[in-house]
């Protein structure tokens, strides 16, 4: 069959491996050794030591081999399952978003000898978007919420908030489930559930079932209806990853690749031109850097960003060329009449904090004609349109059925005193802009809010008239005698009100040309 000047040799494994098998791979007892037949002679035998195992060029192929939580298929992970079989479009959208995320997980669940079936969780918390914010005010992939976030070592500001951060949401998410796995000993599926409902909703279902003499594994435990169907939604994503061919799926692949190396940049810096640096777009920037939610990086730092693998090496050589002061655009702003550290911050959309550091201020005490160094953007904010700014602009500016209206918080309103006075729920005034039901309000702060008169108007829960919101923002540039006495009586409004909403002490007096934030109702004003 082959000429003479041919020789093959077939791998065939046997054990067990020779004592004398290479130091560096004496310690693979687990993996077989090979040795080399001859198909001419059959008798010409080497021995080779063994050789690692080969990985899937796939993550999902490698979950597979890596699944490890025991559990038993039933009627609720199977209604759970025909729901994803239902929408194979939702599957594909959720694992091609999974790409950029998931290997780091992966990885960093194996290093921890945790279940990769927690690869999966995002899936169920997020539908592996970054940004994703729920009414309960959970944040990123792993949908923490600020409390739990906060106790796990996650800084969340102004400028950054880890739960959006890939590296430190991650970290902080698995020191939870183990924590978790812990409390609940050693039952996965019960930690996962706690992971969902809060750790106390879990211990008293299991103290009920124990003290009634019922079993204590999750599903004879009765917890809140959204956690009795979250771990069936895991459970049966994971039967879905598994065998994807037994449901006719074709699931897209993930690059079993690491997609982005860790650089650290030292200083606050500009992420326009980090992208500019690493010869990318700034949407993919925010995209692997979600955690950030301005134009650049906190000047508090973390001072790391996230780098496609591809472009690593060209940021870290072009970045070394950049004097850190550099690193972000400077502005020489001189005080104007009346003028605060915080009007001058909001103008160039950095924090008073930030001012106060950068000019070695220790309070906000400023004077007129004085200059001070302000951290500018090097583009128009508009560029960078994955920011907080940019991202709330978007989803309010989104069409929606209705009338659009402006409405401008005044002192004292909450989502439910406005969603009343409007007739919508505080859960869609709140989705309208961005925000969970639970988050606070700031004076002056401006809602979307989408009525539909009409429609309302059947069913009897609205005026023809839809209610406008009266309230403006207006600027007041303090004059010669004016107290904050009379300037509360002429706009009709509280001192203490004045005082919020610059940030001012109320015992200080007013200086002539200080200029004064007011939100006045402009049908009480006189003529």
């Amino acid at each position: 069959m082959f000429g003479s000047g041919f020789f093959v040799l077939f791998l065939i494994a046997v054990t067990p491996a020779r004592a004398d098998i290479p130091p560096f791979l004496a310690d693979r007892s687990d993996a077989p050794s090979l040795r080399l037949v001859s198909p001419v002679d059959g008798l010409n035998l080497e021995e080779l030591g063994p050789l690692a195992p080969v990985q899937p060029a796939d993550v999902l192929g490698l979950l597979r081999q890596e699944f490890s939580i025991d559990y038993a298929d039933n009627r609720r992970i199977e209604a759970e399952r025909n729901w994803y079989l239902k929408h194979p479009d939702y599957l594909q959208r959720v694992l091609t978003r999974a790409q950029l995320y998931m290997p780091y997980i992966r990885d960093e669940l194996a290093r921890r000898g945790l279940p990769v079936e927690l690869a999966l969780l995002p899936i169920v918390e997020s539908a592996y978007d970054p940004f994703a914010y729920s009414h309960g005010r959970a944040a990123g992939l792993w949908q923490m919420i600020p409390g739990t976030a906060k106790r796990f070592g996650v800084r969340q500001n102004w400028w950054y908030d880890g739960r959006r951060d890939i590296v430190d949401s991650t970290r902080a998410a698995l020191d939870y489930l183990t924590y978790l796995y812990e409390l609940n000993d050693g039952d996965w599926l019960n930690a996962i559930a706690s992971y969902n409902s809060g750790e106390g909703n879990v211990l008293k279902a299991v103290r009920r079932n124990r003290q009634s003499g019922k079993p204590v594994d999750f599903w004879h435990l009765k917890v809140p209806r959204e956690t009795a169907s979250y771990v069936p939604k895991l459970l049966a994503l994971v039967d879905i990853v598994r065998t994807p061919d037994s449901y006719q799926l074709s699931l897209p692949a993930i690059p079993n690749l690491a997609r982005f190396e860790i650089a650290d940049v030292e200083t606050q810096i500009d992420l326009a031109l980090a992208a500019e640096l690493a010869g990318i777009d700034v949407d993919t920037v925010y995209a692997y850097n979600p955690g950030y939610n301005r134009w650049a990086t906190d000047p508090a730092g973390p001072f790391t960003l996230l780098i496609p693998t591809e472009a690593a090496e060209l940021f870290t050589s072009t970045l070394a060329s950049v004097p850190e002061a550099e690193r972000i655009r400077w502005k020489r702003h001189k005080i104007g009449n009346g003028e605060t550290i915080s009007e001058i911050a909001e103008q160039y959309h950095t924090t008073a904090a930030a001012i106060r550091d950068v000019n070695k201020l220790r309070g906000n005490t400023i004077r007129a004609g004085q200059y001070l160094m302000i951290p500018a953007s090097s583009k128009p904010l508009s560029s960078y349109s994955k920011s907080a700014d940019a991202r709330l602009a978007k989803t309010q500016d989104r069409k929606r059925d209705g009338q659009r209206i402006e409405h401008i918080v005044a002192s004292g309103e909450s989502f439910w005193t406005i969603s009343r006075q409007y007739k919508v729920t505080t859960r869609q005034l709140a989705a309208w802009n961005g925000m969970a039901p639970g988050d606070t309000l700031s004076t002056g702060k401006t809602l979307v809010v989408w009525t539909n008169a009409a429609n309302a108007t059947t069913a009897g829960t609205l005026p023809t008239s839809a209610p406008v919101n009266t309230t403006r923002k207006l600027r007041y540039t303090v004059r010669s005698g004016d107290s904050l006495y009379l300037i509360a009586q002429k706009f009709r409004v509280s001192i203490g009100q004045i005082a919020a909403w610059n940030n001012i002490d109320t015992g200080k007096i007013l200086r002539p040309g200080q200029r004064l934030t007011m939100y006045v109702d402009v049908t009480r004003q006189s003529s």
